[in-house]
């Protein structure tokens, strides 16, 4: 009698490049401290609004609202995670 066990097709295994991960790594380390200046300048337009500092550097348009500096940090934050989560690659900590 003979068996057979079929195993499925496992990774390839072969060089590849990690150029586009470093980019990314990159990329992401300078999300966040633009993530954090966004921040800052939501929180300056808020003290502004309540007559805390001077007046904001941007008088009026689109950049002159608070919600809208803090919702580029939001997104400038996701995005740096998300960058992150790319070049880690599914490598966890213990491998």
């Amino acid at each position: 009698m003979i068996v057979r066990i079929r195993f499925g097709r496992g990774v390839k295994v072969g060089k590849t490049s990690r150029k586009p991960r470093r980019f990314a790594v990159g990329v992401a380390s300078l999300l966040t401290p633009a993530a954090v200046l966004a921040t800052v300048l939501a929180l300056w337009r808020i003290a502004a609004d309540l007559n805390w500092t001077g007046s904001f550097a941007i008088a009026s348009g689109f950049f002159s609202h608070w919600q809208v500096w803090l919702g580029a940090a939001v997104a400038l934050q996701v995005c740096a995670h998300l960058l992150n989560r790319y070049a880690k690659g599914g490598e966890t900590a213990a491998s």
